[in-house]
Formats: structure tokens, sequence, C-alpha cells
């Protein structure tokens, strides 16, 4: 590679699944769907094999958490609904998710990474960037060194994607998935990159891609190829310039190694703008389910929280945020819905929506705010 700078990403391959797929390896190679209610646990028969739920059983509103490849050829992907997803796929296996396990799984993997490649920003609980700048190995044989860390450490696999900044490894590492790996230099964009569809770049979600296709912009190359000044006359300066700039692979940001996050944040870009009134069902689950990831990740993480904020984007791509700063530190993810909720009767809900976000700051250690008798609230009901 040209560059000095060598950031890797590397994603666990269908991660949720490959975990329950250790726990249940007869269903290797089947249609399987991680979500549901602990209602939907595996059965076991009296000659010891195991009755499982298929999709088609399913009742409620739930979305997917994850699927398996098998799956996924069928049309079945994470955060479609799960009763929709049983019209693709009704005799798919339907598990329920099992975040303990998922957990343990994910520090033993990031501990493989580390023992090599120190540099990591935490991506979440199935990815991270980390930075091979300064491991003085071949760029293939280092990748594989890791591919194999982390197989002995956990059993699965992962794909790796290595470049010259987090915004092409985030798409290189999606390239040759499962158990791939992908290093690409920053001359290799046109023939590699600019033939794939503007979805690919991470931040570019359904809507933008629909509003690009509209404009006559399908592949990251045609987006390279637009005049910066269009871009920003159809999508404001901000937006118009950072797709100029990502569609010609240039990404500057830092790999964040730091121990004490500033905040932790989920967010959602929804298939279609939903709008607030007739789609309240779907936008109110979806809420939960961000609230619940934010709680999942400050306790995976030990930090409690002072201040809750939520995002909203509009069709119009106009964003807002609102938050609210507590009196007691918070971690349970019925306080932070609870707090959300607060905030989200402070936006006028007159637009679509197509974005929704749940943001937790003010953090503090847990250990430190108990040390320090900060008083960490119950859980509380709704």
């Amino acid at each position: 590679m040209n560059s000095i700078r060598r950031i890797a990403h590397l994603d666990m391959d269908a991660f949720f699944a490959s975990v329950e797929l250790l726990r249940y390896p007869e269903l290797r190679g089947q249609a399987v769907v991680v979500g549901g209610r602990n209602i939907y646990q595996p059965v076991e028969q009296p000659d010891g094999t195991k009755r499982f739920a298929r999709l088609k059983d399913y009742a409620g509103r739930g979305v997917i958490t994850t699927s398996t490849y098998e799956a996924r050829a069928l049309g079945v992907f994470s955060g479609m609904g799960l009763m929709k997803s049983a019209q693709l796929a009704p005799e798919a296996i339907l598990l329920p998710a099992n975040f303990d396990a998922y957990r343990d799984y994910s520090r033993r993997f990031k501990n493989a990474v580390q023992s090599i490649a120190p540099k990591i920003e935490d991506r979440g609980i199935d990815e991270i960037y980390i930075d091979l700048s300064d491991i003085q190995e071949n760029t293939n044989a280092l990748a594989r060194r890791i591919k194999q860390a982390v197989f002995d450490a956990t059993g699965l696999t992962c794909s790796i994607g290595i470049t010259p900044n987090k915004l092409l490894s985030k798409i290189c590492s999606d390239l040759d998935k499962p158990n791939g790996i992908t290093v690409l230099g920053m001359e290799e964009i046109p023939a590699r990159i600019w033939p794939l569809a503007t979805k690919k770049i991470n931040g570019i979600g359904p809507k933008a891609s629909e509003k690009l296709t509209r404009l006559g912009i399908n592949t990251i190359g045609e987006l390279a190829a637009a005049p910066v000044q269009f871009l920003v006359s159809e999508f404001g300066r901000t937006t118009g310039v950072w797709l100029h700039q990502v569609a010609h692979g240039l990404d500057d940001r830092p790999i964040v190694t730091e121990s004490e996050p500033k905040s932790i944040s989920r967010e959602s870009t929804f298939e279609r703008d939903l709008h607030a009134k007739h789609d309240k069902a779907e936008l109110t689950e979806i809420l939960t389910s961000l609230c619940m990831r934010v709680a999942d990740d400050l306790k995976r993480k030990g930090y409690v929280s002072r201040t809750i904020g939520i995002k909203l984007k509009f069709s119009d791509f106009h964003s807002v945020t609102r938050d609210v700063t507590l009196q007691r530190s918070v971690s349970e993810g019925t306080q932070i819905r609870k707090t959300a909720g607060e905030c989200l009767k402070r936006i006028p809900l007159t637009q679509k929506i197509r974005l929704l976000g749940v943001r937790a700051s003010g953090l503090i250690p847990r250990a430190e705010a108990e040390l320090n008798h900060v008083v960490i609230q119950q859980e509380l009901p709704f």
C-alpha cells in the first residue's frame, strides 16, 4: 500500500447467529433468524433432539436481531419485522437472542485481537477498527494471524478490510463475506470502490440512496463525478461536501482508543420514512430497542449516564436533537426509554421521520459512581 497508515475494520460474520450455531450445531447450513421473546426457546424432545420454533410461528411486533447467510439469501435481514420476514421465509428457524453469550464472545474476540494489535477502537459488540500502522508485518499475513487468533478464541470467523482509512476499511470488510480479507490501496478506488452502489458507504442510508438515484447517481463512481456544488445544492453544505469527500475515499478520522468515551449512542435509519401518528407502533418499537441497546452498551462498558438525548432526522434531511440532564445517573433501559420519551415530546413531529437515534452522555464509570456515593436509580416500571 502506498500509505504508511494501515487501518483495519474487523466485522464478525453473522455474529449473534454464529454464536447460536456453536450452541446448536445441528442448525448449520439452515436459514436461522435470531429475535423475538424467550417463549421461542428450543424444546428438548424425548429422543434428545430439539424442536425449534419456526418464523411462521411468531406473533408480535419484534424485529430481527440477525440472521444466517442462508436466511439472508431468502431476503431476511436484521432490522426487519419478524411478521414481515415470515412471509419471505416461513420455515426459517427462530431463536431468541442471548445477549449474555454474545457479550462473552465479544470480549473473547477483542482480547484476542488486542494481544496482536493493541490500538483498537471498539465500535460495538461485533466490530472494531484496528490501527496496524506501527506493526512491521506483511498486511495479508497480519490479517490471517488476527483472523486465526479470533477463531482460536471463539470458534467463529470474521471478515477484515485493510485500507488507509476507516471509511474504506468499513466498505472493504463487507466485500468478501464471510471469512474474507480485502486489502485496498488508494490507487485501487476507481476499479474496486467506484463500481459499488452508493449505499455501500457507511452513512448513506436508504433515503439518501433513493434521492441520489432520482438524481441519476447510482454508484460511488457517479457520486465522485458529481460536482461538489451540485451536491451542496441538493443536500446542504455539510452533507454535500461530505458526500464528495467520501466518494473519493477521503477520511482522516483517527482511531479512538481512549478508555473514557464521551458518549454512547445508537441510531437507526428507516427503510421508509415513518409518520409519527400512522407509524406510531413501529416508531415506539424502534425507540425502545435503541434505548435497550444503549443500556446494554453502558453495562458492557461499565458506565452510567447523567444526560440522555435523542436525534431525529426528517424526510427533508433536517436534523433535530433534544436532551435531558438528570439529577441521578441512570443505566437501565427502562430509565433511558422514559427519558428519551420526554425528549421526544419536545419536538414538533410535523414531518415524516427517516432516522431516530438515542444518546447517553455525561458518562461516569459505574465503580466511580458507587465509590462517590452517586445514587444510581433502580430499574423503574413504565
